[in-house]
């Protein structure tokens, strides 16, 4: 290469070389031995801001920043220090370094260095790029990366990357906490260690690892599948691959923890079961009866409706039952032991019934059963009446239960569910009044005895009303005393010319309330026709019916006295007689009334003594002074010779207790006879004297000093 005509002017070694020189994109300078700059081009005018000759002639280093300016001067001493000229050694690989513009700003880039050999000696020629392009190019990526990074490591998901080698790529750490690796584990690079720890943590880690095999086997596959764990938690696993370009160079697994989501799922799915529950448990309850399981009154009525109008030659038999004296069950056994007694008959009317008929349980102790198509509904009847009728243990009490059964048929007639029912109900009532225990069909002039009930209530209102209710007393004699010391006052309804049976109308006026209004009746006018007898001496009173119905009224006992005090009466000579059945009344101010009254002085009897469920031994429980035994035991006393211990129990437990006794429904001499050696305190009945009104009391009084001389007479013969 030829000298320069004049310093500063370009090579003069051809016009193409020179152009060449000229045309180069990056900055060129050529420097000398001395660290002068002998040549530039135009590239470098335009990076440093100097015109050609402001920089040829100048140092080097008035180009190069601060901070560089001692490193380019080893560099330079190395170059000049290579042993062989043109050798490898003579030139270096690109470097980093910041250049000096003319205006003092500096600029990084990239220098390359080699030695030029020419007759005047060895020179530097550096050829200088500016790189603030690739910084501008590299802070891109480097927001890139550093936004990447934030959104990975932000994530709700743990992120693993491994490479198509096996080998693990990268991670973020929601992936360590979520699987919880230790540092120090994941700080050892080894991945079968890191394997171990994961699968030691699922409860399936066969599959786990079946799953991992399977989407290695297929780089292509994507996959989403769900992980449960030892410790309750659940993950869903998803897994792609991660592709440069279209090149598969690792997979990408991503892990979300949706234990939350997996409970809340599975306490929705539970807690709909509840409501499903809770909605057939609604859906039973409002069909079913909840302590026996039966149907109850709307299914029954609907099922009734419906079989009413269906297939018109199907027979429709409907059978209505109720329990007999079931209430003396709660009161003595409680309302448990009759909770048992109505399971057991619900178990035994199924029993009876073929499965697609109709078993419900209306109320209280009322069942009810409906047949369709049933060939004899008769026999269906009796064989519950039948069935219920075997003894049954309960509380480790054998009891008996007694049904009345009322049995009506669809027939020609055109009949709706609530007369078909009504005409059951007509024929369950007549057989209640039949003597229970038993089934009757419906008959029409059933119908009629209902009406005539109904007509003896309104009857019987009209006669309590206008006084027509009258009394007639009984007397009751002492064998000791040899005379009457009690009259039983005893209700009488004459209607229209007939005598009407207490054994008829009492119970209407119980059911229909009127038995108050008629027991306080009776009471009055017994005070006031019997004052004059009661009066001769201390040693006589009168005996007066109470019913149950009177007794829970809560003023029944202050209305007793407040009548005795203004009819002059002494309560130490009146006698309540009441059946046991009021002391099983669970309201305990019944039992109250009546210990009021005897601390006022008036006393107690128990009448038809032993035809309940009482035993001997209960009486020493209750408040009474007396007892009555029943007609039907004395009845059992023909001749006078029989051996009755039933009878002679009877008193003589009484009177060890304190109590009086008093036998009802003597008739013969011989009765009398023998209830007088059984030490009985007192008999009444017919033998004596029929029940007689006020007019007839003398009479009665002479009948029964006649019938008590009689027995005098037959004693002594004996």
């Amino acid at each position: 290469m030829a000298a320069p005509s004049r310093a500063g002017q370009p090579l003069e070694t051809g016009f193409e070389c020179a152009s060449l020189f000229e045309a180069l994109p990056d900055a060129v300078l050529v420097v000398s031995d001395a660290g002068v700059i002998s040549h530039v081009n135009a590239a470098a005018e335009r990076l440093f801001g100097y015109e050609r000759h402001q920089l040829v002639g100048q140092d080097y280093r008035m180009v190069l920043a601060e901070g560089y300016r001692n490193g380019f001067d080893r560099l330079l001493a190395k170059l000049r220090r290579a042993r062989v000229p043109g050798s490898d050694d003579t030139a270096l690989d690109p470097f980093e370094s910041y250049g000096l513009r003319s205006d003092g700003t500096e600029f990084q880039g990239e220098v390359a260095c080699s030695l030029l050999h020419s007759d005047r000696g060895t020179s530097v020629v550096a050829s200088v790029r500016a790189t603030t392009h690739r910084q501008e190019s590299d802070a891109g990526l480097r927001e890139a990366m550093s936004l990447l990074s934030a959104t990975l490591e932000s994530t709700a998901d743990g992120i693993l990357v491994v490479g198509s080698d096996g080998n693990i790529a990268g991670l973020n750490d929601q992936f360590t906490s979520m699987w919880g690796i230790p540092r120090e584990l994941l700080a050892m690079h080894d991945d079968a260690a890191l394997m171990g720890y994961v699968l030691g943590q699922l409860s399936d880690p066969a599959s786990f690892l079946e799953k991992v095999q399977e989407l290695y086997a297929d780089p292509t596959a994507e996959s989403h599948d769900v992980l449960d764990f030892i410790d309750g938690r659940t993950f869903e696993r998803y897994s792609r691959p991660q592709k440069v370009g279209d090149t598969v160079v690792g997979r990408v697994w991503s892990f979300r923890d949706v234990t939350p989501r997996r409970r809340a799922q599975e306490q929705a799915k539970q807690a709909m079961a509840e409501l499903a529950e809770q909605a057939a448990q609604l859906k039973a309850m409002a069909f079913q009866d909840p302590l026996t399981g039966l149907a109850n009154r709307k299914l029954f009525h609907d099922q009734l409706t419906e079989a009413l109008h269906g297939d018109c030659s199907a027979a429709v038999d409907v059978l209505l039952l109720d329990l007999d004296d079931f209430k003396e069950v709660n009161d003595i056994l409680g309302h448990h032991a009759g909770d048992q007694m109505l399971v057991e008959v619900a178990r035994r009317l199924r029993s009876c019934v073929r499965p697609n008929d109709t078993v419900a349980r209306l109320g209280g102790d009322e069942f009810v059963v409906l047949l369709t198509g049933s060939t004899d509904a008769e026999i269906v009847a009796e064989r519950i009446v039948e069935s219920l009728n075997v003894p049954v243990w309960i509380e480790g009490s054998m009891l008996r239960p007694s049904l009345s059964l009322g049995l009506a048929s669809m027939n020609e007639d055109a009949l709706a569910a609530s007369e078909l029912l009504r005409r059951a109900d007509v024929a369950m009532y007549a057989a209640k009044a039949a003597g229970k225990n038993r089934y009757m069909r419906f008959q029409p002039e059933m119908m009629t005895a209902l009406v005539q009930r109904t007509d003896m209530e309104a009857g019987l209102r009209l006669a309590v009303d206008d006084g027509e209710i009258t009394v007639n007393f009984q007397p009751i004699v002492s064998p000791r005393l040899g005379e009457v010391t009690q009259f039983e006052a005893l209700a009488r309804w004459d209607r229209d010319g007939e005598r009407i049976p207490p054994s008829q109308f009492i119970p209407t006026a119980e059911r229909s309330g009127l038995i108050s209004t008629m027991g306080m009746h009776m009471m009055r006018e017994s005070f006031t026709q019997l004052r004059p007898w009661l009066a001769g001496s201390m040693e006589r009173s009168v005996a007066v019916n109470v019913s149950g119905v009177q007794l829970r009224e809560r003023d029944f006992a202050d209305s007793v006295l407040h009548l005795a005090e203004s009819c002059g009466m002494d309560l130490r000579q009146l006698v309540l007689e009441v059946t046991e059945s009021v002391f099983l009344d669970p309201d305990a101010h019944v039992t109250r009334q009546l210990e009021s009254l005897r601390h006022a002085g008036a006393r107690v009897a128990l009448d038809d003594f032993g035809t309940g469920y009482s035993s001997l031994g209960r009486l020493q429980d209750l408040p009474v002074d007396a007892v009555k035994i029943d007609q039907s035991f004395i009845s059992m006393v023909r001749t006078g010779a029989e051996k009755l211990p039933i009878l002679s129990s009877m008193i003589n437990m009484a009177h060890s207790l304190g109590l009086r006794v008093t036998a009802e429904g003597v008739e013969t001499a011989a009765q009398a006879a023998y209830l007088t050696d059984m030490q009985c305190d007192s008999l009444q009945g017919y033998l004596f004297s029929h029940p007689e009104p006020e007019s007839g009391l003398e009479l009665a009084i002479l009948r029964s000093a006649d019938a008590i001389d009689a027995l005098e007479e037959l004693r002594l013969k004996r």
